[in-house]
């Protein structure tokens, strides 16, 4: 290693000439010949500090150092000392002097790397790696198994079904919920024009929001449909009626903010907004199709599309599809069909049945997530050139359960700060009331998603969403008590992905089944 030259010292404390004799001599090379300041400084010596020695990091590299400094490789110079004539030369003097025993070793306070002031500080990859060797090994040990006693379960009847292509009714209603938005846009184009006052506007834009859920709730209650094609057409509902409802707001909120412009309010200077109102058809077909759900004039876009890019995530989306099928088919299905219901029956089989069905569960969930959140909304954005593609934040890192409803599902969460959450704060309502709003909303959709395609009506889903509130209030002290500490995350995985889940799918199947 290159010895640094120390610094200048103050006049009265020079080394004396004795104290030199113990200075490194370095290699008479162009790499190591001193320049004129070192010559001003003396011969370079060993100190106590950092700037003159390598750390103890370094001693590892002390070999390879001296290689870099001496020009001779480490193995060269012991062939120097061991074989033929070269034995008599000198070793090499840079790695001779790297890292004697003199060095220190130790030189600051520092904290073993799993330590709870140092584990959030250190990256995790190699143990993220074993994980998942481990998950991979445990889970391929696992599907054998299954495999061996029950064979592959999975039939064509999963992806196509005599009931499902009798699901036609849903299809045309899926199809024609669109015009919904035409109706919108009528509205506001006779708005702008004054034909219509903001009572009229107001109550057709209620009339219609509400069209968007009332239609396929009706198609679906008088159809006999499969469960899952009316969760995909209650999805889509809700997508419509969110997306409508932040049309006709914005558009609300536009035209105040005009107003006002016009009679010189001197406030809306301090606004980041844009207050042009334009009402063009070419801004809703691209938000009708936009992954967002709140709607503004302009989007932030992307110069091109990346095709092979979209084409490997479509790719991925498949995969993943079908991995989810085969879990759903071959593990939560047996579970759910061998079980009982878990209000009726014995407590302690009831809590074996939650918890063998809480993996498969976990996996579905996880790559419904993945399939949904992380690649479908970016094959999407990619294809329409859209900028924003923040669709999730780390979730799984949230250490209260307000954090991750804040971080899981972005597009929503948008709505309800701009279309619930923050109308509430002005209108004068208290923060705990408006929290207590926007989880309710959240709640009656959640409801409609699983409830009306299962015509299940005991309002498990609308529970357990709003029992997140008092794990809010839960998870929120434990994070004032305990700061820096992931007690809420735990809890978080415990009661939403370990026992929650498993509870509502065996809860809505046996109602289901009854």
């Amino acid at each position: 290693m290159a010895i640094a030259n120390p610094p200048d010292e103050s006049p009265g404390l020079k080394p004396e000439p004795s104290d030199l004799r113990h200075s490194v001599r370095r290699r008479p090379n162009a790499s190591s010949i001193p320049d004129s300041s070192s010559k001003a400084n003396g011969n370079s010596s060993f100190n106590g500090d950092e700037s003159s020695v390598g750390t103890s990091s370094d001693c590892e590299d002390s070999v390879g150092i001296g290689n870099r400094n001496g020009g001779t490789h480490a193995d060269d110079a012991g062939k120097k000392v061991t074989g033929g004539e070269d034995h008599k030369r000198e070793p090499d003097v840079s790695v001779r002097f790297a890292y004697t025993p003199a060095v220190p070793a130790h030189r600051r306070v520092k904290e073993s790397p799993l330590s709870s002031d140092a584990i959030f500080k250190q990256s995790h990859a190699g143990l993220f790696n074993l994980c998942i060797v481990v998950l991979v090994a445990v889970n391929s040990r696992l599907i054998i198994e299954n495999l061996m006693k029950y064979g592959l379960l999975i039939g064509s009847g999963f992806w196509f079904s005599s009931r499902s292509l009798r699901d036609w009714p849903l299809l045309m209603c899926c199809l024609t919920l669109p015009f919904l938005f035409l109706a919108a846009f009528m509205v506001e184009k006779l708005v702008q024009h004054k034909l219509f006052s903001e009572a009229v506007s107001g109550l057709l834009h209620l009339v219609i929001t509400t069209s968007a859920i009332v239609y396929p709730v009706v198609v679906i209650l008088r159809c006999n449909s499969a469960v899952l094609s009316g969760i995909t057409l209650m999805l889509f509902a809700c997508i419509v009626w969110l997306k409508l409802v932040s049309y006709a707001h914005t558009n609300y909120d536009l035209r105040s903010l005009a107003k006002a412009a016009e009679m010189g309010d001197a406030s809306l200077g301090t606004l980041n907004v844009g207050l042009s109102y334009n009402i063009s058809f070419k801004s809703l077909a691209y938000f009708m199709v936009a992954p967002t759900l709140c709607y503004q004039l302009t989007y932030p876009r992307t110069t091109s599309i990346r095709k092979g890019w979209a084409t490997r995530q479509l790719i991925k989306l498949v995969i993943f599809t079908g991995f989810m099928g085969f879990i759903i088919e071959q593990y939560m299905n047996p579970i759910v069909k061998n079980s009982q219901h878990p209000l009726k029956g014995n407590f302690l089989y009831a809590i074996e049945r939650v918890l063998k069905l809480s993996v498969p569960t976990l996996y579905v969930w996880l790559c419904m997530f993945y399939c949904f959140f992380h690649l479908w909304l970016n094959i999407l954005a990619e294809v329409l050139r859209f900028g924003d593609r923040e669709f999730y934040k780390d979730w799984w890192n949230a250490k209260t359960i307000e954090e991750y409803w804040r971080m899981w599902n972005m597009p929503v969460h948008k709505w309800m700060v701009r279309h619930v959450y923050f109308p509430c704060l002005r209108n004068g309502i208290p923060k705990g009331v408006a929290i207590f709003i926007a989880f309710f909303v959240s709640a009656v959709f959640h409801e409609l998603c699983i409830g009306v395609p299962c015509r299940n009506f005991k309002l498990w889903a609308f529970i357990g969403i709003m029992f997140q509130i008092p794990l809010v209030i839960v998870t929120n002290y434990l994070q004032t008590r305990f700061r820096n500490s992931m007690v809420g995350n735990m809890i978080f995985w415990l009661f939403f992905c370990i026992l929650g889940q498993p509870m509502c799918v065996l809860l809505y199947y046996h109602d289901l089944m009854n």
